[in-house]
């Protein structure tokens, strides 16, 4: 009996250094996405669907810079400097709304990360190989439906993440982001700094977002997914401002939009999906709602239908 307390506890014991590595990573690469300079070309996939972009990185003394061009279907650049972000539009650049949803990679990996392992269960799953680098591979298992499993490969180096896999109930992959090739620190071309910032601006009567206390609640959101942001917004070809509430649980993210309805095509109840993200969008009580999020279908619908006002704080 006192071996198998013995191993009881050894397992967990192990367990546990398990889940601390996975946190560890996870951290890692989060700092890194934000603190390494890099260049590379990575692919995008899913279903039949590909794309490949040429990224770009660079960290200066106060600074911080990226590039991201398209190399595949129509001419697209994006460039971000200073929580400032300009598109590539109309033949020119132009200055666009900088608030952030979900992230992209390969900073795919928000701050909040403390309440992970009270949703996820965390494993290394071994080492690996993307793009000729060495990678320690980490999961991220839901411990419910209503969440996606992660597969991140982050380099044991840099600590840089490499490749990320999200992957549905019967473990076949929803979206995948992977590097095919890529390079660091004296590797990296500076050159395109000097001109990193286009001299457009915003038109004179945009509007930007602001902070907001609407009075909207969700009552049925996943565990473990808290509030970040609460705004409202002006949005391309809209009325009026959205008010958007954005949620997270440390991996995945979720956004309520909500706006009145005014009887246009796209105000038809309706789910559609791209990789990871699904979109339900359903008017009631004439309003528009508009839940998008790294979730399953299952996991937006529940948000929409627990939607309700419950008055200006």
């Amino acid at each position: 009996m006192k071996i198998w307390f013995g191993l009881c506890g050894l397992i967990l014991a192990v367990n546990a250094c398990a889940v601390e590595n996975g946190k560890d990573w996870l951290k890692t690469a989060a700092f890194a996405g934000h603190q390494t300079n890099y260049s590379g070309v990575f692919v995008y996939q899913y279903g039949n669907h590909v794309e490949t972009s040429k990224i770009s990185h660079v960290v200066e003394t106060d600074s911080e810079y990226e590039k991201i061009e398209s190399l595949d279907g129509p001419k697209r650049e994006i460039i971000r400097h200073h929580g400032q972000v300009w598109c590539y539009r109309k033949h020119k650049m132009v200055q666009v709304d900088s608030q952030q949803g979900p992230g992209r990679f390969p900073l795919l990996l928000p701050g909040q990360l403390s309440a992970l392992s009270e949703n996820y269960q965390i494993r290394d799953a071994g080492a690996d190989r993307v793009a000729g680098y060495n990678t320690q591979v980490v999961v991220y298992q839901p411990r419910d439906n209503l969440r996606y499993a992660h597969k991140l490969w982050i380099h044991t180096d840099t600590g840089l993440l490499l490749k990320s896999a999200v992957l549905n109930e019967k473990n076949q992959i929803v979206e995948q982001y992977a590097f095919t090739e890529i390079k660091f620190d004296s590797d990296v071309d500076r050159s395109w700094i000097k001109t990193a910032t286009p001299a457009y601006v915003k038109p004179v009567g945009d509007k930007a977002a602001s902070g907001v206390r609407s009075g909207w609640v969700v009552d049925a959101l996943p565990n473990g997914f808290k509030k970040t942001m609460e705004i409202l917004r002006p949005m391309h070809g809209r009325h009026a401002p959205v008010t958007q509430l954005v949620f997270s649980d440390g991996l995945s993210a979720i956004s309520v939009f909500i706006e009145p309805a005014d009887s246009d095509e796209d105000d038809n109840d309706g789910l559609t999906s791209r990789g990871a993200v699904n979109l339900y969008h359903k008017v009631i009580d004439k309003h528009l709602f508009n839940v998008v999020g790294e979730v399953p279908p299952k996991a937006v619908m529940q948000v929409l239908e627990s939607i309700r006002f419950n008055g200006r704080e």
